[in-house]
């Protein structure tokens, strides 16, 4: 049996503390100084960890080991399990004409690019995050943005800064279902600590991208419409984390942004519309009562219905930057648009039926395995067994699982052939090969960590700050997805420190590790790797610098009012928000 230590160095809790944390200042140092790529930076970090549990903190060699192969199965099954299946699930869909045809129903909705940065970077970004995460909803709504007639530049700026909101329950919540494996707390709990603070975000982001796209004048004319989208994303959000599934709260919430903002559309349009290039021309009277999709302004940009306009092509149709050919906005027919939008309905009903009782109950008794994992015998510095040493193993109600049927669900209705979706999954799993390194690594060095006694002795030196803590949480989630560019990486960094320092000052471990992920996600519009998404997206080779420059100010601002609504949930004040 090991029993950790507390203070293993020299007797002092200070001096621990600095040692327990060279393994994650040499992940900072080696991505945001060195440029060192995240694999190998998080296999450094590792073997670093591994060194100090055994030497500093007195780990059995045969147990460190053991502990580092917990976090890599850990980062395989679940985590990599929901994020390959989600991926798969992504890349089926764009081998297929049906992807673009849900591109061309968002582009056709309207031809005012502020209402096209709700739509595209907000809401069907959202619902990319939800599936495929790791840089593709960046890439993919700055593409759409700018094929619309936005400015390269505008384009890869508005797509970074609406990636926040979703990003929490992103991946079909792998953050969460992250911070849940490395703390122990309950995962309903932490999905709704989550739900209630991310839809706070989610009602000023609209608001900013609106405001990036065309100044004051944007959100005075638009406001109404970004409202509409931020009510509808947050509530989804909080409804679906707090009393469904958390796996579907992007989708959903995503979904019903979608909806609420066409029904708005029908009734309400801007004064004026903002087209490509920034053109500006009133709004038609006509348009007021024109279907969604067959308005046509007579400006640049239009999305206008070729049945209206037959014989000639969409009005002002939108031209990619670097490409003579017109993008195609005009608007599919329904039938068209229930198949382009049916991976997403079939992702919804499966897990639906999932959370169904009898459903529920069957799948846990039949698909559910508890085990200690072999190796592994701790206990903490009380003498308490360490909870993170026993594993359940919840192989056919596993999201990634339900992921997987939802993917094979979709084949058929696609009539994607078994050899054409095998062929998929395996370019899926050579995408994500790197991905797969570095996951694994930080979990193994999550895990090497917290069963060493690492990460207590962090926890208990930050919990010095007493109710400060509540504050420093935050900012520490933030610079652990700034750095990683990962909310899941960063809850398996920090999740477990931040529940034992909570622990530590009488504050709350799941308001304090739920912070990790709702407040990291305002550093990932600064993360290198979302920096280099966006600036190839756009064709801005080496424009990270500038990218970066423009979106720090946004990021440190909504950092500072997710930090205020933190603090507050911690006090008397906003105390009753804590499940």
């Amino acid at each position: 049996m090991f029993q950790q230590i507390l203070d293993p160095i020299a007797g002092s809790l200070v001096l621990s503390a600095l040692f327990a944390a060279l393994p994650l200042v040499l992940l900072f140092v080696l991505l945001g100084v060195f440029k060192v790529k995240a694999p190998k930076a998080a296999l450094a970090s590792l073997a670093l960890s591994l060194v100090l549990a055994i030497v500093g903190w007195q780990m059995p060699v045969a147990q460190a080991l053991s502990a580092t192969a917990a976090g890599i199965f850990y980062g395989l099954f679940p985590i990599l399990w929901i994020l390959v299946n989600a991926l798969w699930i992504y890349r089926l869909t764009v081998a297929t004409p049906w992807f673009e045809v849900l591109g061309r129903t968002i582009r056709s909705i309207s031809n005012d690019l502020r209402i096209l940065s709700i739509l595209i970077a907000f809401c069907f970004g959202a619902l990319l995050e939800s599936l495929a995460g790791f840089g593709a909803p960046v890439a993919i709504s700055a593409a759409m943005l700018m094929a619309a007639g936005m400015k390269p530049l505008k384009s890869a700026i508005v797509s970074l800064l609406a990636n926040t909101a979703p990003v929490a329950f992103g991946a079909m919540a792998a953050p969460i279902i992250a911070l849940n494996g490395v703390t122990g707390l309950p995962l309903n709990e932490l999905s709704s600590m989550a739900g209630r603070q991310t839809p706070f975000i989610a009602l000023i982001v609209p608001l900013l991208l609106v405001f990036i796209v065309d100044g004051r004048r944007g959100v005075k004319q638009t406001w109404p419409v970004a409202l509409v989208a931020g009510v509808a994303f947050g509530a989804a959000q909080f409804v679906t984390s707090n009393y469904f599934a958390v796996e579907l709260t992007d989708v959903v919430a995503a979904v019903v942004t979608v909806a609420a903002v066409l029904l708005m559309l029908k009734v309400w349009q801007p004064k004026e519309t903002v087209g490509m290039g920034g053109a500006v021309q009133a709004a038609p009277e006509a348009a007021e009562a024109a279907p969604v999709g067959a308005r046509a302004g007579a400006g640049p940009g239009s999305g206008a219905s070729s049945k209206h306009s037959a014989g000639r092509p969409a009005t002002g149709s939108a031209v990619r930057p670097d490409s003579a050919v017109p993008t195609d906005n005009s608007r599919p027919e329904p039938g068209q648009i229930w198949m382009a939008i049916a991976p997403y309905l079939i992702i919804i009903a499966v897990f639906s039926v999932a959370q169904i009782p009898f459903v529920k109950a069957w799948l846990s008794q039949v698909g559910s395995v508890t085990f200690a994992w072999p190796g592994l015998d701790i206990t903490d510095s009380a003498g308490k067994p360490v909870a993170a040493t026993k594993f359940k193993l919840d192989h056919l109600k596993a999201t990634g699982t339900l992921l997987l049927f939802s993917g094979l669900l979709t084949m058929l209705l696609y009539k994607i052939s078994a050899s054409q979706g095998l062929r998929v999954y395996r370019d899926t799993l050579v995408q994500l090969r790197w991905t797969i390194v570095t996951v694994t690594a930080v979990l193994g060095l999550s895990f090497v960590m917290n069963l060493s006694g690492q990460t207590t002795t962090l926890g208990f030196a930050l919990a010095s700050a007493g109710g400060f803590f509540a504050v420093l949480s935050p900012l520490i989630g933030w610079i652990g997805v700034a750095l990683t560019g990962s909310d899941t990486s960063s809850n398996s960094l920090f999740g477990q420190m931040q529940a034992t320092a909570a622990e530590q000052t009488g504050l709350s471990p799941v308001l304090m590790a739920a912070s990790n992920s709702s407040a990291g996600v305002m550093g990932k519009m600064l993360s290198l790797q979302n920096l280099a998404v966006a600036s190839a997206a756009v064709g801005l080779d080496g424009a990270e610098g500038t990218l970066f420059r423009k979106l720090l100010g946004w990021s440190l601002g909504l950092l500072a009012l997710i930090t205020v609504l933190i603090f507050l949930q911690s006090t008397p004040v906003l105390g009753w928000m804590v499940p």
